[in-house]
């Protein structure tokens, strides 16, 4: 049996989740993922299977304005700015944050719906 992998690659990010929210109208339990949607899937799930990205998310969510920049993530995390960076970036190309440039600093948001369209794949319905 031959596997064939697909690069998760930035430019692929949005349309995982435009898959995701396509995927999203038939849960796992009522119709089984194509290879290439559960591919596609498992990367999103690997992204947010990690503590630090799961604390970043939710710090990012908790924020009142719904973004914030690396230099407001380092400090509670307890980690380095390139090493949160990493982590921001592997959370951007699984397509559950974007990032806007603004000046030298570059801010995060969740994009809307995305953690929602991911978390109905798994739900029963």
């Amino acid at each position: 049996m031959t596997t064939v992998q697909t690069a998760f690659t930035p430019a692929s990010a949005a349309s995982a989740v435009s898959d995701v929210s396509e995927a999203c109208c038939t849960p796992l339990t009522k119709e089984a993922l194509s290879a290439e949607d559960a591919q596609r899937f498992a990367q999103l799930l690997k992204a947010v299977a990690e503590p630090t990205r799961l604390r970043l998310v939710s710090l990012i969510a908790a924020q009142e304005n719904k973004e914030a920049c690396v230099c407001d993530l380092t400090e509670p995390i307890g980690l380095g700015q390139p090493t949160i960076s990493h982590h921001l970036k592997i959370l951007v190309d699984a397509g559950i944050l974007r990032r806007e440039k603004r000046g030298v600093w570059a801010y995060y948001s969740i994009i809307p719906g995305a953690l929602e369209r991911a978390a109905a794949v798994l739900a029963p319905r």
